[in-house]
């Protein structure tokens, strides 16, 4: 979810302005209410740490180079489209590399981080199949197809509506919903593969049709 509890849209709004006239700590105040949104898309969309870390920056450094021709509307949508590019540009670099696999994102420490916070009393048994449950979905997001991946991460994980996914994925809503519901049956297929570790209560949210 994006990190704006508290602030207003009149605040932001003033944030941005600012920003666009050079103030530096306007934009700072910007990343900082946004970057875990920012960072944790990059981090579904690209599975490794070092790699989201890099998209994250390019998408804040190219934001910053860009917010003078911001014309109001949804910023935050604004802001995920510019990291949906640059997580993109990512995966383009990666595919020039073929010695990367995707099955060594299993080990990459950054599947922890996708992980649910600790629950009170929870048992190390129950601690460990959630973050095998983590690293099994990350590995089952990075196998969709890259614009599939984008929707279910955007509606299905970070919980944004339709129109505001449409505008950060840049494409009509038609397109979203056409997206969203292939990316969520591939995605079933793929937990299907790996059901000896989906918890009996498990299912994959489908909400919002």
């Amino acid at each position: 979810m994006s990190d704006t509890a508290g602030v207003g849209p009149e605040v932001e709004e003033q944030q941005v302005l600012a920003s666009q006239r050079g103030d530096l700590d306007s934009f700072n105040k910007l990343v900082e209410r946004h970057q875990r949104q920012v960072y944790n898309l990059a981090l579904r969309m690209l599975g490794t740490a070092q790699a989201a870390e890099d998209a994250t920056q390019e998408a804040f450094f190219s934001a910053f180079r860009a917010i003078r021709g911001f014309r109001g509307g949804n910023f935050r949508a604004w802001l995920l489209r510019i990291t949906a590019n640059a997580c993109y540009d990512q995966l383009r670099l990666a595919r020039r590399r073929p010695t990367t696999s995707l099955d060594g994102l299993m080990a990459d420490p950054a599947t922890a981080e996708l992980a649910a916070l600790e629950s009170p009393g929870e048992s190390p048994e129950d601690r460990l199949q959630r973050l095998e449950l983590a690293q099994v979905i990350t590995s089952c997001l990075v196998r969709l197809p890259a614009e599939q991946r984008l929707v279910v991460i955007l509606c299905d994980v970070q919980g944004i509506s339709y129109e505001e996914a449409a505008q950060a994925a840049g494409c009509s809503l038609g397109t979203i919903k056409s997206r969203l519901s292939r990316g969520r049956a591939r995605l079933r297929d793929l937990l299907r593969q790996h059901g000896e570790l989906l918890p009996t209560k498990f299912v994959l949210n489908t909400g919002k049709e």
